[in-house]
């Protein structure tokens, strides 16, 4: 595991984004764990979060792109703070643009802040998780109306590795529909394996008795090819 993926899943615990315990979804799913990006409050946070996503993303597509799209509310943040690490770490300076929930009548007027796009853009749409992919498909809508730019892949931090409306799983679903790659920093296959029995702080957050809670929800609301998951 690169080291950076194994930063970020201490970082997550550490800032109180991922935590243990017994949780209920938005779909009604008991989850022994769960993942609050709302927790984000520090400008230090936000700063550390940036450079994970710009990590990330210089991975999986060095200079590939040159524009990231931030979808209201939380993709806004997220664009800027990894817009900023990418152009101090890695000198790759890119565009970024996000929408309003509601078009202005005056000013700048239209929906779309920051870069307007002419088509010939490479854009990365960066979000925090995927559910059910709605705003994936919201966001792949307004690109289209907005100039058509080239949508190159999708970024999330977290892929819980949970099934759609079928037998893949809902970032796999997307990826298919859309013919997009999508790259979390991380997935709980991977929080799973840097945290196992791993202290942090002198505390164990995830035990023999919280990974098999872990395999349990994985095994009964992953995919399909993941029923039969050993960690």
């Amino acid at each position: 595991m690169q080291q950076y993926k194994q930063d970020f899943i201490e970082f997550l615990v550490k800032s109180g984004i991922l935590t243990f315990g017994q949780f209920t979804t938005k779909s009604g799913r008991l989850t022994p764990y769960f993942i609050n990006t709302g927790n984000y409050r520090l400008g230090s946070q936000l700063a550390r979060l940036g450079d994970f996503y710009a990590c990330a993303l210089w991975e999986n597509l060095g200079r590939g792109f040159d524009n990231l799209f931030g979808p209201a509310y939380k993709g806004i943040a997220l664009a800027v703070t990894a817009a900023i690490a990418l152009s101090q770490r890695f000198k790759h300076d890119v565009s970024i643009t996000y929408n309003r929930k509601e078009a202005k009548d005056h000013g700048e007027k239209g929906t779309l802040i920051g870069h307007q796009y002419t088509g010939g853009e490479r854009v990365v749409i960066i979000e925090d998780v995927i559910t059910a992919g709605t705003s994936i498909r919201e966001s792949m809508d307004i690109l289209a109306a907005s100039g058509n730019p080239r949508v190159v892949g999708v970024i999330v931090s977290v892929d819980r590795r949970e099934r759609g409306s079928g037998t893949l799983s809902a970032i796999e679903e997307i990826s298919q529909e859309f013919h997009l790659p999508i790259f979390p920093i991380v997935s709980v296959e991977e929080i799973i394996t840097a945290l196992h029995n791993h202290p942090l702080e002198g505390k164990i957050y995830l035990d023999d008795a919280m990974k098999q809670k872990m395999l349990a929800y994985l095994a009964e609301y992953g995919p399909q090819k993941n029923m039969d998951l050993k960690l």
